[in-house]
């Protein structure tokens, strides 16, 4: 058996954040800040970019912060790039990601249809990290987004769930835990296994016709948990292991989204198949 403070201590940080979200913040980066390089709405898509990509952050992330390294990463190899911030809570301005998981895919369509619209383009891209990467399998199988995506390609996604290593199935040990995380951060309970949420979408299967899927996950993810439930089933889908691709690479689920440029090299091919070239450790430089 784990000794009880390794077995509490998720559960407690879990708990906490629940509770931490609901109290306003004094100090914090404006929502919505300048990003560099990207949300350029005068940006036309090239004749060997023609999709914009629209980037989904992850929870507890918003549209700047998590999007430093692959924006700028996608912006200088020509690609028109946009983000949005999703699923705010009210008295919470810098951690998104917050709300009911169902609502935020709407604030994603929305998002997506201004794109297309400035740009001119018929199909957008999509790339997310953590729920940002599932959350939008929720816009394509139900709010018609199937129709203006050409490819969704989730970093360390949250499709099926995290047990966070078995410690979410401790909440009915903890009364009002569960209450506490659906009332305050819904999207928390939304991505615990077995949610009400997860079983709908992923009912009839994970994927919708005529979107190609790439999932990239890490094996030393220690949020989305166990990393194999990132992986999913269906036609036009690739899942992808980052030590199948390069043997050293430490990245876990916060790193591999923010700062891996070999995660970012095989997000770049998922973007332009055609164009493809192997990803390894080499493919860090570049």
């Amino acid at each position: 058996m784990l000794p009880w403070k390794r077995v509490l201590r998720p559960l407690a940080a879990l708990l906490l954040t629940a509770a931490a979200v609901t109290v306003p913040a004094t100090t914090a980066q404006a929502a919505g800040a300048p990003s560099s390089g990207w949300n350029d709405y005068s940006c036309k898509p090239s004749a060997a970019h023609p999709r914009p990509v629209v980037l989904v952050h992850g929870t507890l992330g918003n549209a700047v912060d998590n999007w430093l390294g692959l924006a700028p990463y996608l912006k200088v190899r020509g690609y028109c790039v946009f983000s949005l911030d999703y699923g705010q809570l009210e008295g919470v301005p810098f951690f998104h990601g917050l709300g009911p998981v169902e609502k935020s895919a709407g604030q994603l369509k929305v998002f997506v249809d201004k794109v297309l619209a400035a740009t001119g383009a018929a199909e957008t891209d999509v790339v997310g990290h953590s729920q940002g990467g599932m959350m939008p399998r929720y816009y394509l199988k139900f709010l018609g987004g199937a129709a203006k995506v050409n490819a969704l390609v989730g970093i360390a996604p949250s499709n099926h769930g995290t047990d966070l290593n078995g410690f979410t199935h401790l909440l009915p040990y903890f009364p009002g835990a569960a209450d506490l995380l659906s009332k305050n951060t819904p999207a928390l309970a939304d991505q615990v296994t077995g949610s009400a949420f997860l079983t709908k979408l992923n009912a009839g299967g994970d994927t919708v016709p005529g979107v190609r899927y790439t999932v990239i996950a890490t094996r030393y993810d220690e949020v989305v948990t166990p990393w194999r439930s990132q992986y999913l089933s269906g036609p036009d889908v690739r899942n992808v292991l980052l030590q199948d691709l390069c043997p050293v690479d430490l990245s876990e689920h916060v790193a591999i989204g923010l700062l891996d440029r070999v995660a970012f090299h095989e997000v770049a091919n998922a973007l332009d198949p055609v164009r493809a070239r192997p990803t390894t450790c080499a493919s860090a430089f570049e």
